[in-house]
């Protein structure tokens, strides 16, 4: 019963906000009493704030997986991240031509004044950790000769999280995924032809 509490509790957030979120609304998703969610969270803060530590170190640990492979090389790195940035927008938008609120994230950098101290702690070592993750990702592409060694890198890492952090909005804004992977090739394209040779995405 957490697990689906939980579940129903991250498509609230996403879709109303913080304060638009409401144990009377997941009871009634769930076909139970408010009772029955107050037994395993408390109140709705404390729900929030583990579904949010929870997402977020899924998700850094999904991209970690992906950009500290020693195997990839950096234009897989930044396919793979594509890829799993649509999975997460898939999830709410399954047609794939739909502009609906999909990254908890996004949503709740907007109301972070709003969340528990864990929670607004959580989004906020979400954008350091990512961007460090990526550095390093970066600096073992110019390990491995994909890159030159004077390639930015520290720039670099700023623009795709930068492109990342805004896919949300991205998304909502143009209806569809279609930008925010022409953003991403684009940023690999731009990278290859100015510091390496990598394959093409």
């Amino acid at each position: 019963m957490r697990d689906n509490i939980k579940e129903v509790a991250t498509q609230l957030l996403i879709q109303n906000g913080y304060q638009g979120f409401r144990f009377r609304d997941i009871a009634a998703q769930l076909n139970v009493t408010r009772a029955n969610v107050h037994y395993h969270f408390g109140n709705k803060q404390q729900l929030a704030e583990e579904v949010i530590v929870e997402y977020v170190a899924g998700a850094l640990n999904a991209y970690q997986a992906i950009w500290l492979d020693p195997d990839s090389t950096l234009d897989e790195k930044i396919n793979r991240l594509k890829d799993e940035t649509k999975k997460r927008y898939l999830k709410y938008n399954p047609t794939g031509r739909t502009g609906a609120p999909w990254s908890l994230l996004a949503r709740m950098r907007f109301e972070r004044d709003l969340l528990s101290d864990k929670a607004r702690e959580a989004v906020e070592m979400y954008g350091e950790r990512l961007e460090s993750v990526i550095f390093e990702g970066m600096a073992m592409a110019v390990q491995k000769k994909e890159l030159s060694p004077d390639t930015p890198i520290k720039d670099i890492s700023f623009q795709l999280v930068t492109v990342t952090n805004s896919a949300g909005p991205i998304t909502q804004d143009s209806g569809s995924f279609d930008r925010l992977e022409e953003l991403y090739c684009a940023l690999a394209r731009i990278i290859r032809h100015a510091f390496g040779n990598a394959p093409t995405v």
